[in-house]
């Protein structure tokens, strides 16, 4: 298995200390972390890929048994670190991929110092007091307008999920993005993403991290952060003065800032 081809595995950057590994969410691909991508390179070796069936990747390698739960994407990141022998890895995981990079930590201690949870949500549902942003309805709905039409479902939600309505052309790329993968491996993924119930994942987290919020974000809203935050011992939570759910778009210098902060901390 070619997992560098299979995952179109980039390299930038270069240094002694953390190797910074970037993993995308979902409907997305590497290609959303090059406004912050460089910045990182400056100081450490970075590495990209795309989930199998996401960008680039070999879409002939894509199994919707494995890929129907978090944990094929969380071999996926295994995949590539043991590919390429990453060791004090910083998993960099945006929205899905947070809890995607939970699972990995946790089945692979040795290969990770820390984590950055980027824009996180373990749970969409509403539960109680907590507030997931989604009720059951709206799941149900999403999923179904996803199912029904996925490229028209795209064009009408990469608007709300990337937010900056005063900046149309970050939501159209994220249309782009999201219309670039193909809907069938589209619907798979996110049922995955939008049923797993991961919090009880969160308690496990034995290594230093980092939870970075929107002030505004109406995928993840705040109060998710904080329990995520709140659920891993000893993590640390940055709230960014960002609109959306991809701040390493519509905020790439902040985004940017805050993990290097947080790195060069922990190194």
């Amino acid at each position: 298995m070619d997992v560098r081809r299979r995952n179109n595995v980039t390299e930038c950057g270069s240094g002694s200390g953390p190797v910074l590994l970037l993993a995308h969410g979902f409907g997305c691909d590497q290609n959303m972390w090059r406004l912050v991508a460089p910045a990182f390179a400056a100081e450490y070796r970075t590495v990209l890929f795309d989930y199998v069936g996401s960008g680039e990747s070999d879409l002939s390698a894509w199994d919707e048994q494995r890929y129907s739960s978090l944990e094929g994407y969380a071999q996926d990141v295994l995949d590539v670190c043991e590919e390429l022998d990453l060791k004090e890895v910083v998993l960099v995981g945006h929205s899905v991929s947070a809890m995607i990079a939970v699972l990995a930590a946790a089945r692979a201690p040795e290969r990770f110092t820390s984590l950055v949870l980027l824009t996180p949500s373990p749970c969409y549902l509403d539960d109680g007091d907590y507030p997931g942003g989604f009720s059951a309805a709206d799941i149900d709905e999403l999923l179904g307008s996803l199912e029904a039409n996925y490229l028209g479902w795209s064009t009408a939600m990469a608007p709300v999920i990337m937010g900056n309505d005063d900046r149309p052309e970050l939501g159209e790329e994220l249309t782009n993005s999201f219309c670039r993968t193909d809907p069938d491996i589209a619907r798979v993924f996110a049922r995955t993403t939008f049923l797993t119930d991961s919090r009880g994942d969160l308690p496990g987290v034995r290594v230093p991290t980092l939870v970075v919020e929107c002030a505004r974000d109406a995928i993840a809203p705040q109060g998710v952060g904080a329990h995520v935050h709140a659920a891993i011992l000893g993590s640390r939570m940055v709230t960014l003065d960002a609109t959306g759910h991809c701040p390493q778009l519509s905020a790439p210098e902040a985004t940017a800032d805050a993990v290097l902060s947080f790195v060069r901390g922990t190194a």
